[in-house]
């Protein structure tokens, strides 16, 4: 072509450009690449397993991470977050050969993810399975009635084994739940006949023991009561004997003449209560009853 600058120059201008400087850019470019495989930036919520040549090289956490560029490669990318299985439902047979259905429920997260990948493929699986082992066993150890009232207890139970089962997978079982327990149709029916008869039971020993309460204080008001008439006539009593006392020293110091005042006062106030009587027509009096009041008024004044 042309010597003077034409199209043939230009080409010529170029290749010799790029052909003494395509080894720098082919070494950038490489280094650019060497860079991007080197370096690793890990999420707080994973960690990555790091493979060299098919063999495990290492375990990367959290922040800038780096590794041997074309040798060294992420192969595992491994969330550390807790979770949750789906709902699980197995039946179980108590050991009072009872057949009941459990629901449970199990949280979990991956504490060594090198376990983890490299010893069990399916971990939800996995752990569904040894779960539902395990309850089975635990309820075929108790009765249906320890079942339903130690429920937290089985669940403690089941969480402990749980936890040995699955601690050479590098898992932590954080939660292990049974959220509900049924029975089949016969089984509640028959449960439900039972607590009919033991409410009715309960019924009649309450009944029973308020009849006996009641006898009780029945009794104790009438002991009270005739421990306070018996004090009611002691009282009376005293104060009889207390009065015939005053009588007999009035006798022996003013002779019978007090004892004539004081029959003569006891006759008045007979026939006043007398004369309390209501629908009274007519009231009998003693004969004498007038001569009795002009006793007692002169025994008042000292005469005989």
């Amino acid at each position: 072509m042309n010597r003077k600058g034409g199209p043939l120059d230009i080409e010529q201008f170029i290749a010799e450009l790029l052909g003494g400087n395509i080894v720098l850019l082919v070494l950038a470019a490489l280094i650019i690449i060497a860079i991007f495989k080197a370096v690793h930036i890990v999420p707080q919520s994973e960690k990555y397993v790091v493979e060299r040549f098919g063999k495990l090289r290492s375990v990367l956490g959290p922040g800038i991470n780096l590794i041997v560029p074309f040798l060294d490669r992420v192969r595992h990318k491994v969330s550390v977050l807790e979770r949750q299985l789906p709902s699980h439902s197995q039946d179980a047979i108590t050991a009072d050969n009872v057949l009941v259905s459990v629901e449970t429920s199990v949280f979990y997260r991956i504490l060594e993810p090198e376990k983890t990948v490299y010893r069990i493929r399916d971990v939800d699986a996995a752990i569904s399975t040894t779960v539902a082992g395990i309850v089975r066993s635990g309820i075929g150890e108790m009765e249906l009635d320890e079942v339903q009232s130690n429920r937290q207890q089985l669940i403690s139970k089941i969480q402990e084994q749980i936890a040995k089962a699955v601690d050479d997978w590098g898992i932590e079982v954080t939660r292990a739940e049974i959220l509900d327990v049924n029975l089949d149709q016969a089984t509640r029916e028959a449960m439900l006949q039972q607590l009919n008869a033991e409410r009715a039971r309960r019924a009649q020993v309450t009944e029973a023991e308020g009849t006996k309460r009641s006898v009780e204080l029945n009794a104790e008001a009438e002991l009270y009561a005739a421990e306070q008439g018996a004090k009611a006539r002691r009282i009376t009593a005293d104060a009889e004997a207390y009065a015939t006392e005053v009588v007999a020293k009035a006798i022996k110091q003013h002779g019978i003449e007090a004892a004539q005042y004081q029959v003569a006062l006891k006759q008045v106030e007979a026939m006043a209560e007398i004369g309390k009587g209501s629908g009274k027509q007519m009231i009998m009096l003693p004969s004498n009853i007038v001569d009795a009041f002009g006793d007692a008024f002169k025994m008042l004044k000292g005469k005989p």
